[in-house]
């Protein structure tokens, strides 16, 4: 059974405090808001944002699947760090065994930060690991974080 990893880092002119809250914590609530053609819907369904939370996101035929659930494993907001598991949707049954993304926004030396991502996966037996979709998830991840950031820039106060 192939597993595997990629990793991306995305520069941002907003502080990382207020892009990990925005892009990660809240996102299911920004998202239809800021991505309204990619992202329908967004909502908690277990939980109160805390570890062990489920949160659901609808997708637009935008995308090659409805919709994804996540479960968040890890948060650390003094560090502004996150990690989550795809637990439905998305490619999980079809394509995957597991998915699980690591989130860490950084605080960049004059403003700003850098957000560090790293997924790791599990593919389903028989299942040829596609470079074309590890491309196409680090340009979905890319479009998250710079319609956040748009969102953040326009709006001073947001997420403050």
């Amino acid at each position: 059974m192939a597993s595997g990893s990629w990793t991306l880092e995305i520069e941002s002119s907003v502080e990382a405090s207020r892009l990990f809250r925005a892009a990660a914590l809240d996102w299911h609530s920004l998202a239809p808001k800021v991505v309204p053609e990619i992202v329908v819907s967004g909502a908690v369904l277990e939980g109160d944002g805390s570890v062990g939370s489920v949160r659901q996101l609808n997708f637009s035929p935008a995308l090659p699947f409805g919709y994804v659930k996540e479960r968040l494993d890890f948060v650390d907001v003094d560090k502004f760090e996150c990690k989550q598991t795809l637990v439905e949707g998305g490619h999980i049954g079809t394509k995957l065994e597991t998915a699980t993304s690591h989130f860490k926004f950084e605080p960049a030396s004059g403003g700003g930060c850098v957000l560090k991502v790293v997924t790791t996966y599990k593919l389903l037996p028989g299942v040829e690991d596609d470079q074309s979709e590890i491309v196409r998830s680090k340009e979905t991840v890319t479009g998250i974080i710079k319609a956040a950031e748009a969102y953040l820039v326009a709006d001073p106060d947001a997420y403050v």
